[in-house]
């Protein structure tokens, strides 16, 4: 029985593998990924491929290389950075009182098509990205004016300084995309399923839970030509699968593996588990906008009730770091200060008493996302109800749980969050300005004027001690609300091939991988 369950699960991923570039050779068994070709394997579709609307990491595994920006992230001795420099821009320059930011392009820099970016490619960029008003605009001042003095100089004026500004170039929101591309007229459509950039890659192929076939952007002009003609992206939505392609030689890269996974994956002489510190956190949403945790002292109860280190321990086997709030440690602005939180199941008891209890169960809803994310809803689940707090779980699709995070439909919800940019803006003001309710990072619905006040006086200083001093504030009151409850920051792990050469983790860009630079 055992041999002919094995045989069954060969015979559907070698099917499954075939769609994303593998062949058979003689005799049944699976050939390695091609020679020039990187094949990367995750769980989940893209939800959509339009740099003005995804803020998802998973979508810009295939829209980071596909288009360039104005700035982009250093490497330096084969190691990522939080320093930016210029990718699109030959040039720039800031006025003195930090309001006007003017940018010289580098010369023959071309689209996929053909077509010359310019300076006009820039600004309907942006304008674009502005009138879209989704989570990616977020990053920018609304009401900034863009410019294009010339054909290769652009202007970027400000009605205040916002000092994450050039950082904030480098992120995926600011792609240049092909006015070609945005002048169709079912250009929003268009743009969810296809990629029209000037990177080293392009889109030129989407089957639906299968695969995504990106080829060389023939007219790229970036400072190196890519080594790999093509790269396939593979919905492997079992993670189990992932891992066993991965060692047979059908994947080359596995990601969003459990961690037991890659602790067995240590032991194949055939793969690596490349782990780098990563600023990638994860933390419980409580909605403090409607339903019970409206009530600051219930979320107080819910804090103080789970197992951190449980989690921490048994979850993640070690390979995360226990959370004192917001800002990570590793980002500038972090609170070494703050307590760590600990479980304590007698305070959460007086606490729940106190907020006059729970008449009904509190709504925890989830998704498969993240391997984690399904035991911490259980753990949430037992620790809330041996405190007198009963759970209902709830597990989703993730993109309609992110419909559902969007409207505020939980009481309770797990997730991600990778900064997009180096500044403590990513871990502040989209956490916990009341502006930013919803999917665009403010997922608790979290609204306190002082906190308001707060974080939109530090987001115009140049000064960053005086940053610093305003970011201690919200994260001591923020902490004090219950806004959030922070689990853990955790390490960036991914099942590599061994003959795959040349990845650059970069914290700035989780899952996001530097193909161009890659080599097999």
């Amino acid at each position: 029985m055992q041999s002919t369950i094995q045989t069954g699960i060969r015979r559907a991923l070698m099917a499954a593998a075939m769609g994303a570039g593998a062949c058979l050779l003689a005799g049944g068994a699976l050939a390695a990924t091609p020679p020039d070709t990187l094949v990367i394997g995750k769980p989940a579709d893209p939800q959509t491929l339009d740099p003005a609307i995804t803020i998802d990491n998973n979508d810009w595994t295939v829209t980071y290389p596909a288009y360039q920006r104005l700035m982009r992230y250093k490497q330096a001795d084969g190691q990522g950075s939080t320093e930016v420099e210029g990718d699109l821009a030959a040039s720039w320059s800031a006025s003195p009182d930090s309001l006007v930011w003017t940018f010289v392009l580098r010369d023959g820099q071309q689209f996929a098509d053909g077509t010359p970016v310019d300076a006009q490619a820039v600004k309907l960029s942006f304008e674009r990205l502005l009138a879209k008003k989704q989570g990616p605009s977020e990053a920018f001042p609304a009401d900034m004016k863009i410019d294009a003095v010339d054909a290769r100089t652009v202007r970027f004026t400000l009605q205040k300084p916002f000092a994450p500004f050039l950082y904030t170039l480098a992120n995926n929101g600011a792609s240049i995309v092909n006015p070609k591309a945005m002048q169709r007229d079912d250009a929003d459509a268009w743009l969810s399923g296809h990629t029209a950039g000037s990177g080293p890659y392009q889109l030129v192929s989407w089957q639906k839970g299968q695969s995504l076939v990106l080829e060389r952007n023939p007219h790229y002009a970036g400072s190196k030509k890519p080594t790999l003609d093509k790269f396939v992206v593979k919905i492997v939505p079992e993670s189990s699968a992932r891992r066993l392609q991965l060692q047979k030689g059908d994947l080359d890269v596995a990601e969003e593996l459990p961690v037991d996974q890659l602790q067995a994956l240590k032991k194949d002489k055939a793969v690596r588990v490349a782990e780098f510190p990563s600023l990638r956190v994860t933390y419980l949403y409580l909605n403090n906008a409607q339903g019970p945790l409206q009530n600051a002292d219930l979320r107080r109860a819910v804090v103080a009730a789970l197992d951190y280190q449980g989690i921490v321990d048994g979850i993640m086997m070690g390979q995360a770091k226990q959370m004192r709030g917001p800002i990570p440690e590793g980002m500038w602005g972090h609170d070494a200060d703050l307590p760590l939180p600990k479980q304590d199941a007698a305070a959460a008891k007086a606490l729940v008493e106190k907020a006059g209890g729970v008449k009904s169960p509190l709504l925890l809803r989830y998704s498969t996302q993240d391997p984690a994310w399904e035991p911490i809803a259980l753990t949430v689940q037992a620790n809330l109800t041996a405190v007198g707090v009963p759970v209902k779980l709830e597990k989703l699709a993730n993109a309609t749980l992110r419909e559902n995070l969007g409207q505020g439909n939980f009481d309770i919800s797990i997730g991600n969050w990778s900064p997009d940019f180096a500044d403590p803006y990513m871990f502040t003001s989209y956490w916990f300005d009341s502006d930013k309710k919803g999917l665009a990072g403010n997922r608790s619905f979290y609204s306190n004027p002082q906190v308001d006040q707060w974080l939109r006086e530090a987001a115009t200083l140049s000064d960053q001690d005086k940053r610093v001093a305003l970011y201690r504030q919200v994260q001591e009151q923020v902490v004090k609300d219950a806004a959030y409850a922070y689990l853990y920051q955790k390490n960036y792990q991914a099942g590599l091939g061994a003959n795959v050469k040349g990845f650059v983790f970069n914290p700035m860009l989780e899952r996001v991988f530097n193909v161009a630079d890659m080599t097999k």
